[in-house]
């Protein structure tokens, strides 16, 4: 029986080539004394070798074309390693983009530990020059008193045509004065104020201690979780994009991670040579949390030295060394090693020279001797201490 139905089919299969497909009763009439279900499987399999020879033998007319297959909608313009940011672009925990080396903007302490004022447009000038060189993540602060020159210089390159909107990451920062949770959300509309934009890219909690004004004491009653939710709440109103905190130890890092379901996004600390914070950078490595450093080259400068400060300096004999083995520069060095411990540096310049230079750190990668031997210049030392908040109870360092 089975040779019988599979000659029949074969049979079927040949007149259906020799006529072609219409002859559909001549093709059902030939099995029609297949009985078993193993026989049929047979039918079936020749069946579809038929309907394959028809489709393959029909007019190209009759061949049923495909639509196109078209890519899926695109999400809105953001900043993307595509863009046009010179540094290397990494995804942070909550989805948006950041730029792996930044402007910062911050001019530092005087000898007094005392902010030092800006009193001229070199802040705006040097942001803009850093925009033109291809810096496109630019950190600023509420008390650094400078946010209406960084909004400045970031809107004329917006409108010049450098830049838009979307492929620059803007951080500001949430002072001391405004820890409790219905403070925040107005504290940062007045940054924006002062930025003139609709929202920032980054918006971290400065310092955890509060206090009653803009001054350094007097001490708030405030705990340093207090401004978390209204943080939530700015980035629920999308007047930020990410949110994160500044000055964290490891400790208040992690009560802050168990107390809501919100994690921050970054964490801003100062990191160099003489303060790799090796610990803290592996908490946050573990907890998909970003690290930016603040204060990159540490002490490589003499002239910004704190008492006491280890080495290396600049002419240190072993940084020459490095620097003429990788043809950059010693601080081009120091850049690249912050940044291959897993670190976004922020290195802050006015000099147009160095803010092209300092960006000159993606064509080379340090060697795993250089790197280890930089690593031993780690001592802990700290040159941003705001020792004048030591007498707070959650003083961090």
């Amino acid at each position: 029986m089975r040779s019988d139905a599979v000659f029949k089919c074969v049979c079927t299969f040949h007149r259906r080539q020799s006529h072609g497909a219409g002859d559909a009763r001549e093709s059902v009439g030939s099995v029609e004394s297949v009985h078993t279900s193993e026989d049929m499987r047979l039918v079936i399999c020749v069946a579809v070798l038929v309907a394959v020879a028809a489709a393959h033998r029909a007019p190209p007319h009759r061949v049923h074309q495909q639509a196109p297959q078209h890519e899926p909608p695109q999400p809105p313009p953001l900043l993307t390693p595509q863009s046009t940011c010179s540094a290397p672009v990494t995804r942070l925990r909550d989805g948006n983009f950041m730029p792996r080396f930044g402007f910062g903007t911050w001019l530092g302490f005087d000898e007094n530990q005392v902010p030092i004022p800006v009193t001229d447009e070199s802040v705006q000038l040097a942001v803009e020059m850093a925009i033109d060189a291809g810096y496109r993540h630019i950190d600023t602060a509420s008390i650094y008193h400078i946010e209406d020159q960084v909004g400045r210089a970031v809107n004329k390159k917006i409108q010049e045509g450098v830049v838009r909107r979307e492929e620059l990451f803007i951080t500001t920062k949430l002072w001391n004065d405004a820890h409790r949770r219905e403070a925040v959300v107005p504290a940062l509309r007045e940054s924006l104020q002062r930025l003139n934009l609709t929202y920032v890219d980054l918006y971290l909690i400065h310092y955890p201690i509060a206090t009653e004004t803009k001054a350094f004491k007097p001490y708030a009653d405030v705990d340093y979780l207090q401004p978390w939710p209204g943080m939530v709440e700015a980035h629920q109103l999308k007047l930020t994009k990410s949110i994160g905190i500044c000055n964290y130890n490891k400790t208040q890092l992690q009560r802050l991670w168990d107390s809501h379901e919100v994690k921050p996004a970054v964490l801003q600390i100062e990191t160099n040579l003489n303060l790799q914070q090796a610990e803290l950078r592996e908490y946050c490595h573990d907890n998909d949390i970003a690290v930016i450093g603040y204060t990159p080259f540490g002490s490589l400068f003499p002239n910004k030295l704190r008492p006491g400060a280890p080495p290396p300096r600049v002419d240190h004999p072993m940084l020459v060394a490095m620097a003429q083995k990788y043809n950059k520069t010693v601080p081009q060095i120091v850049l690249r090693f912050n940044y291959e411990l897993g670190v976004t540096p922020i290195p802050k310049t006015v000099t147009k020279s160095r803010i092209y230079e300092n960006l000159n750190i993606f064509d080379f990668t340090l060697d795993d001797f250089d790197r280890r031997d930089l690593k031993n210049f780690d001592t802990g030392f700290r040159v941003v201490d705001v020792k004048f908040f030591s007498d707070s109870p959650y003083y961090p360092f």
